[in-house]
C-alpha cells in the first residue's frame, strides 16, 4: 500500500529515539576517556632526513641510515573510537636523497594475530584487509595530491587527487619500489619513489609539504591517522592533513617518459568475417613541462588490454552510464570533471551519471561499446600556481560508415580563497572527414566548502550548440544547477535545483534526463553507537520531484530509509519509497510495454554487505513491489571468496521479474563471474563470463598480465561474445601486447 507522507516524520523520530536510546548506553562506557576533537585538533608537524648512508629496498630497515630518521609514532583513531590513540603502535620514517623518497613503516601487532592480507591484485579495494597509506601535499594547495595504499602482500592502490580530494583519480599509476615483509610482531614496508614520480616546485628554497598518514586494523574494524581527521574525509583530503618539512636541497628530474608498444591482434567470428591479422606498434610520451604540468602524447592508441563492461539491466526509460576503463583517459580525468558530482557514502540528488559535460567514453567508442581507430592526441594538464587546467585534443580515423572526427577539450579551475573554486569548460566534436557538422560545449561552475568544510555549495551553468551536416546552425541550449548541504559529524541536510533545455546535447557529455526541472532534499542523522555491534546509524528521508519545463510534475519519489554500518565492517540499508511516474509515451522494458498514464505506487528495498575482512563475503539485495500498474520483483547479489591472497573467486547474480496487466511476464536475469589467480604482486592472471538471459548473448574475458619492469607490462587478452541461441560466435579477438616504460 502507499506509504503516506504524513507518516516519514514518525519513522524518522522513532530511529532518533533509537539512536538515543543506543547514545545514553554508550556514554557510560566512555566516561573514563576523553577523546581529542578530530576537527579542531592542531595540524601536526614531521621531519624528513637526508639519507647519509645506501639503502636497500628490501622489506628491513636495518641500514645504518634509518637509525637517524625522526620517528612518527603518534596515530588517532577515525573508528571505531573516534578521537581515541590507536590500539596497535606504528612508527613512520621518511629518508630522501637525490634521487629517491624513502618510506620505511613498522606496523606493530600483538603476539598470535597476523595481519589480513585480501589480495596481491594491483589496486585493491584496501578496505577488505590491513592496509597502510600515505598522502603527500608538495604544493600544499590540494591541486595535485598523491597518495598510495598498500597492503601486507604488497599490493599497491595509488591516487592522484585534486581541488584538495573532492576529485579523484585511481587509475594514475606511479613506479617505485617496494617490499613488505609479515614477521611475528607484525608487518614492515620499506619503499622508495624516484622524485620524477611526483611532482614539486623545486625553486622553493624551504619545501614544506602537506602530510597525512593511515594505519588500518581490519580485525579490529579501526581505522587510525596521524593528523587527525573525522571518519568522514579521506585522508587525500589535504586540508586535514600535517606538514612535512625538511625536504630541502631537491632537484627536478628530466621528467620524460617514453612507453612504446607492439600489439598483435586474430580476429574471428561471424561479424569480424574477412578479418585479417594485425601487427601495430604505438607510443606513448609523457613530459614534464613545468614542475606542475605534465604533457602526455599517443600515436596509434590501443586499448586492447582493458577488461569489458559489465552487463547492467535497465528497468527505466532512461539509457545507462557505463563507467571510463581505458588508462589514457582515466589519467589525470579529475581535472575535465564538470557536471554532478557525488558518491555513494552521501546523498546529493545527482552524480556524474546523471550528468557530465565530458564524457570520455564518447571518443573512440561505439554507442554500442565497440571500438574506434584512435590516430592519436595530446593532453596538458596539472597546475600553473593557483589555477589547474587541462586541455586535450583526439583524432579518431574512419571506421566503416562512421567519419572521422576531431575531439577538443579544454578546462580551466582556480582557487581564489581556500574554499571556494571557479572555473570554466570549452569541449568541441567536429567531423574531419567529408561531414560539416560540428557540437560545442561550454560551462562555468562555482563551488565553495566551508565552515570547517561542513557547508558546501555548488553551481554550474552550461550550453550548447553547433552545425548540422547540411550548414544549418543548432540554437543554444542551456542546463544549470545550484545546491547547497550541511554535513558534519550528525547531521545531514541537502538541497539541489536543476533545470536542463528540452534540446541540450553535449556532443562530448552524458545527459541521462533532459527537458525537466530536478527539486531535491534531504535529511538525516549519523549517530555513532560503536554498540550492540553496531558502528553507527544513517536514518533519513529525501525527496526528489521532477517536472517538465511548463511545472507539470513528471515524477515524484519520496522515500524513508535507514543505513547502518557494523562494527565488524559489514552494512545493511532499508528503504521505502512512494513514486510517481507520468509516462507520456509508452516505452518497452525488456519486451514489456508500458502504456503512456499516470502511475502511483510503492515500492521499497533492503540490501546487506558482509564484511570484505571475512573469507567468504558478498552482498544481497531485494527490491520490489508495485510497478506502473504491475509487480516487480529483483534480487540481485554478489558472493566473493578469498581463497588465500593468491586466488579470488567472484560469482553474481541479477533478477528482476516483470509482471504488467494483459501481458505475459517478463525477466531480466544476468550472471557473472569472475576468477583471479595471482601468482605474485606482478604476475596475475583472470576470467570473466558474463550472461544476459533476455539478449541471450555471453561474453568471456581471459587476460594474462606480467608487470616485467615497472609500468611495463606484457598482456595476452582472449575476448569472445556468442550469441548462445544460435549457438554462433559473434566476435572473437586473441591480442597480445608489449609495453616498455623508459625514462629519461
Amino acid at each position: 500500500m502507499p506509504i503516506h507522507l504524513h507518516l516519514v516524520p514518525l519513522m524518522l523520530r522513532r530511529a532518533v529515539l533509537i539512536s538515543a536510546f543506543a547514545l545514553s548506553a554508550t556514554s557510560g562506557r566512555l566516561a573514563a576517556q576523553t577523546p581529542i576533537d578530530l576537527d579542531t585538533a592542531p595540524r601536526p608537524r614531521a621531519a624528513a632526513a637526508r639519507a647519509v648512508g645506501p639503502i636497500t629496498i628490501d622489506g628491513v630497515l636495518d641500514d645504518p641510515t634509518w637509525a637517524a630518521a625522526p620517528i612518527i609514532d603518534e596515530f588517532w583513531q577515525q573508528k571505531p573510537d573516534a578521537g581515541m590513540p590507536a590500539t596497535e603502535r606504528t612508527e613512520v620514517r621518511i629518508l630522501f636523497d637525490d634521487e629517491h623518497l624513502y618510506i620505511g613503516a613498522e606496523l606493530m601487532e600483538q603476539p598470535g594475530y597476523e595481519p589480513i592480507i585480501p589480495t596481491l591484485q594491483r589496486d585493491p579495494n584496501t578496505r577488505d584487509g590491513d592496509a597502510f597509506g600515505m598522502m603527500f601535499d608538495p604544493f600544499l594547495d590540494g591541486t595535485t595530491v598523491f597518495s598510495f595504499f598498500f597492503n601486507p602482500g604488497g599490493a599497491v592502490r595509488d591516487i592522484q587527487t585534486a581541488d584538495d580530494g573532492r576529485i579523484n583519480n585511481a587509475a594514475w599509476d606511479a613506479a617505485f619500489d617496494l617490499q613488505t615483509r609479515v614477521h611475528d610482531e607484525g608487518w614492515t614496508l620499506e619503499l622508495a619513489i624516484p622524485w620524477s614520480q611526483l611532482r614539486f616546485d623545486a625553486s622553493r628554497e624551504e619545501q614544506v609539504w602537506g602530510l597525512n598518514l593511515l594505519r588500518r586494523i581490519r580485525r579490529k574494524n579501526e581505522d587510525a591517522t596521524w593528523s587527525p581527521m573525522d571518519r568522514r574525509w579521506q585522508i587525500y583530503v589535504s586540508s586535514r592533513g600535517g606538514r612535512l618539512v625538511g625536504l630541502d636541497g631537491l632537484e627536478p628530474s628530466r621528467n620524460l617518459q617514453m612507453k612504446p608498444f607492439v600489439l598483435a591482434s586474430q580476429p574471428s567470428g561471424d561479424l569480424q568475417a574477412g578479418a585479417e591479422r594485425e601487427v601495430e606498434v604505438g607510443l606513448d610520451v609523457k613530459y614534464g613541462i613545468t614542475p606542475g604540468l605534465t604533457l602526455d602524447l599517443t600515436a596509434n592508441t590501443d586499448f586492447s588490454q582493458v577488461e569489458v563492461d559489465q552487463e547492467q539491466v535497465n528497468l527505466t526509460r532512461f539509457s545507462l552510464f557505463f563507467p571510463e576503463k581505458r588508462e589514457f583517459f582515466l589519467e589525470n580525468a579529475g581535472i575535465f570533471q564538470f557536471g554532478d558530482q557525488g558518491n555513494r557514502q552521501t546523498r546529493s540528488g545527482a552524480t556524474n551519471r546523471d550528468f557530465t559535460l565530458f564524457y570520455s567514453r564518447r571518443i573512440g567508442l561505439s554507442r554500442s561499446g565497440a571500438p574506434l581507430p584512435i590516430l592519436g592526441g595530446g593532453r596538458v594538464t596539472g597546475s600553473a600556481g593557483p589555477v589547474s587546467l587541462g586541455v586535450l585534443n583526439m583524432q579518431t580515423r574512419t571506421e566503416g560508415d562512421i567519419g572521422a572526427e576531431n575531439f577538443t577539450v579544454a578546462r580551466v579551475r582556480g582557487e581564489p580563497t581556500p574554499g571556494l573554486s571557479l572555473g570554466g569548460i570549452f569541449v568541441n566534436r567536429m567531423e574531419t572527414g567529408d561531414g560539416r557538422a560540428d557540437n560545442r560545449s561550454y560551462g562555468v561552475d562555482a563551488n565553495l566548502q566551508a565552515m570547517n568544510g561542513y557547508l558546501l555549495i555548488q553551481s554550474y551553468l552550461a550550453a550548447t550548440d553547433g552545425t548540422q551536416a547540411d550548414g544549418t546552425p543548432v540554437d543554444r541550449e542551456m542546463a544549470g544547477r545550484f545546491s547547497v548541504g550541511w554535513r558534519d559529524p550528525f547531521w545531514e541536510a541537502f538541497a539541489l535545483y536543476r533545470r536542463f533545455d528540452e534540446d541540450f546535447n553535449p556532443g562530448v557529455g552524458f545527459v541521462r534526463r533532459r527537458g525537466m526541472e530536478h527539486r531535491y532534499g534531504t535529511f538525516a542523522i549519523r549517530p555513532r553507537i560503536n554498540r550492540f555491534g553496531i558502528l553507527e546509524l544513517n536514518p533519513y528521508v529525501e525527496t526528489h520531484l521532477y517536472t517538465d519545463l511548463s511545472g507539470g510534475l513528471q515524477t515524484r519519489l519520496q522515500t524513508a530509509g535507514m543505513g547502518l554500518d557494523f562494527t565488524d565492517g559489514g552494512r545493511a540499508s532499508i528503504d521505502v519509497t512512494d513514486r510517481y511516474e507520468r509516462v507520456d509515451e509508452p516505452f518497452s522494458v525488456r519486451g514489456a510495454e508500458v502504456p503512456a498514464g499516470r502511475y502511483d505506487f510503492t515500492e521499497g528495498s533492503a540490501s546487506y554487505t558482509l564484511s570484505g575482512a571475512r573469507k567468504i563475503s558478498g552482498r544481497v539485495n531485494v527490491s520490489g513491489g508495485e510497478y506502473f500498474g504491475g509487480d516487480r520483483r529483483s534480487i540481485g547479489g554478489s558472493l566473493l571468496g578469498r581463497l588465500g591472497p593468491q586466488l579470488l573467486l567472484d560469482l553474481s547474480l541479477n533478477h528482476n521479474q516483470i509482471d504488467l496487466p494483459g501481458q505475459a511476464a517478463t525477466t531480466a536475469d544476468v550472471y557473472g563471474a569472475k576468477l583471479d589467480l595471482f601468482f605474485s604482486t606482478t604476475l596475475m592472471t583472470s576470467a570473466f563470463v558474463q550472461y544476459n538471459e533476455a539478449s541471450e548473448e555471453m561474453v568471456t574475458n581471459v587476460r594474462f598480465r606480467w608487470i616485467h619492469a615497472p609500468l611495463s607490462d606484457l598482456y595476452v587478452v582472449l575476448t569472445e561474445r556468442r550469441d548462445t541461441g544460435a549457438n554462433t560466435v559473434l566476435d572473437r579477438f586473441l591480442t597480445a601486447k608489449f609495453t616498455k616504460l623508459l625514462s629519461f
